[in-house]
């Protein structure tokens, strides 16, 4: 590789972020709006209704959900970030030793990995449409045919390569994109209203109504599972720190704000979008043939798009898968990174590429999306409150006090302990995951304080 080429590449994964490389907030802004106005969105907004959401439980509990994550990404991970400008691998190695992160950086880099999977599963119902393809079911979980494969391969390949680009090239992707998608999320929207026949408020509200039964092998979400869902739909990235590797980049916390157009436009107006297309959809015949067989009808952004509005849905779906799935590859490719530091960023990220790639051949990961988002923040986010209490409370000293080569048992405990305790509680009491993020995540901190205290007497 030339000078040249490994200049574009570099991305400072072991040295705070020069300011000469700081960013304004436009790149932020356009990378949060389109990354969150996503592929995923298409999927989840249709996986609300199949809880049984009421209009009330939606449309409140998101807006409190949401406000709540841009108050994590502003005043915890932003705060941090722009402090020590470290990525969030290297930041923990300097707090607990290279062979704790070694593991942690696996574990993060393969739920990255598998999130992206799931990305690139929604584009693919999209691409699969001139194809005649047999969209995947609610309960499908692996491939469903030879097409199938053929199309998540291809799609995979672009979007690997252009992760592996580096974040400046990431960060114009979503530029360039966001602004088609969110234009795409409205039309899909005002299009689905038509459908429905709503011309008034109320008619919108009744949408939703009072809320129904969930459908088969589904739970009955209220307004509070709709409000800690949401907050913690991206907890691996605020609360857990994941984003310290894109805010490092961030000439000042404040633009830790810029969160809000990924929450606002993705998590509100494209859900909400979303879910009205997936209205339209049981409406029909064919849905309501396999809710009276028991069945849950399928949740296959591509067609759902296309229904609305033709083939910019198509277009749509596709580049909305991409301009998610480019920066979490981007982010499992800096995890692997810490693994195998002789590699280049690019080797590390089409390696980060491919697993998401593999992923993405199974349906399971996109049509359980809402499992997976919790169970995903639930493991990750516990090492987050490690750095966040370290830094509001032992400042530059904490920082430096457990550099080591070895595994740092102390911390691993604090990591690894509360969240098995309280997924014990989860299983054994029937609790909603995502109710005992944050108990776990403040226990991670707070055993952390204690052990820190105990070394340092």
């Amino acid at each position: 590789m030339s000078s040249k080429e490994q200049t574009v590449v570099s991305e400072f994964e072991r040295e705070a972020v020069p300011n000469n490389k700081l960013r304004g907030w436009k790149s932020f802004l356009g990378m949060y709006a389109g990354e969150h106005a996503a592929g995923t969105e298409f999927v989840i907004g249709p996986l609300f209704l199949t809880v049984g959401v009421s209009a009330f439980d939606l449309i409140i509990g998101l807006l409190l959900g949401n406000l709540l994550a841009v108050l994590s990404w502003r005043f915890l991970t932003a705060e941090i970030a722009v402090k020590h400008r470290l990525t969030l691998y290297y930041h923990l190695e300097k707090i607990c030793g290279k062979r704790l992160v070694v593991f942690y950086n696996l574990l993060n880099g393969v739920l990255f990995c598998f999130l992206a999977g799931a990305m690139i599963t929604v584009s693919a119902t999209a691409v699969g449409i001139p194809f005649g393809l047999e969209m995947p079911k609610l309960t499908d979980t692996t491939p469903n045919s030879l097409t199938w494969v053929f199309i998540v391969i291809g799609i995979g390949a672009v979007i690997s390569i252009i992760a592996a680009r580096g974040y400046e090239t990431v960060s114009k992707a979503a530029n360039w994109m966001s602004p088609f998608i969110v234009v795409a999320f409205l039309a899909c929207g005002f299009v689905a209203l038509k459908q429905l026949n709503v011309t008034s408020f109320d008619d919108f509200w009744n949408v939703w109504g009072t809320g129904t039964e969930p459908f088969p092998g589904q739970i009955k979400y209220t307004f509070w599972h709709v409000a800690i869902w949401s907050w913690f739909a991206n907890g691996a990235m605020h609360v857990g720190m994941s984003d310290l590797s894109v805010f490092r980049f961030a000439k000042k916390a404040s633009l830790g704000w810029t969160s809000a157009a990924g929450m606002y436009v993705g998590h509100y107006m494209a859900w909400i979008s979303a879910a009205l297309l997936y209205a339209v959809y049981i409406k029909t015949p064919e849905a309501q043939a396999l809710l009276n067989q028991g069945q849950a009808p399928s949740v296959a952004p591509g067609p759902l798009a296309y229904n609305a509005i033709g083939v910019f849905g198509i277009i749509a779906v596709i580049i909305a898968g991409w301009t998610t799935a480019n920066p979490t590859i981007y982010r499992a490719g800096l995890a692997f990174q810490a693994l195998l530091p002789r590699f280049s960023t690019v080797r590390v990220t089409l390696i980060a590429g491919s697993i998401a790639t593999i992923a993405g051949l199974f349906p399971a990961f996109a049509m359980k999306l809402l499992d997976f988002v919790a169970l995903y923040g639930f493991i990750l986010a516990p090492m987050g409150a490690i750095i966040v209490f370290n830094h509001f409370f032992r400042g530059d000293k904490g920082i430096k006090a457990y550099t080591s080569n070895g595994l740092n048992v102390e911390v691993l405990i604090s990591w690894i302990l509360p969240p098995i305790c309280f997924y014990y509680i989860s299983i054994t009491y029937d609790i909603f995951l995502s109710f005992l993020i944050a108990p776990a995540w403040i226990l991670s901190g707070v055993l952390y304080l204690i052990i820190a205290r105990k070394q340092l007497n």
